[in-house]
């Protein structure tokens, strides 16, 4: 889907008209019937509006032209899953178990390989398989590149 149906599919589902939508974000009625035609789209800042009155991710928002993983473990981001900062506003970086409330809960990448190896392992993929492709994996995400 297009930004455009995005924004018009979420606005009718919230039962929101054009107007009620652009007082929300605080623009014209002329905008959000711009955006619903495709004629442009909504600038950063009001996107961030749009995320949090609709409880969706940006990237959701734009179509999702990328597919998301949490940078501290790897696993692929939908909105349900996607973290939250402090003031609600969502953390498209990180899932909600690896990042929560502001703070990381995995600071050491041992504990976290312990983990997900456990949890990951099977009969196709034995624990310590799981282990070595953490082991490499894991040091390519943008949270164990800052540690």
């Amino acid at each position: 889907m297009q930004t455009k149906d995005i924004i018009q599919e979420l606005r009718n589902k919230h039962g929101y008209s054009q107007e009620t939508l652009a007082e929300k974000v605080f623009v014209t009625r002329q905008a959000v019937s711009r955006w619903e035609t495709g004629e442009t789209v909504p600038n950063t800042e009001t996107l961030k509006l749009l995320s949090k009155l609709f409880d969706v991710s940006i990237n959701t928002l734009l179509g999702s032209p990328r597919t998301l993983i949490c940078q501290c473990c790897g696993m692929p981001l939908e909105d349900a899953a996607i973290s939250r900062e402090p003031d609600g506003s969502m953390n498209e970086s990180y899932c909600k178990w690896c990042y929560a409330d502001g703070k990381f809960v995995y600071t050491d990448m041992d504990a976290m390989i312990a983990f997900l190896s456990q949890h990951m392992a099977s009969e196709e993929h034995p624990a310590e398989q799981v282990r070595e492709y953490l082991t490499a994996f894991l040091p390519t995400l943008e949270h164990w590149k800052q540690s």
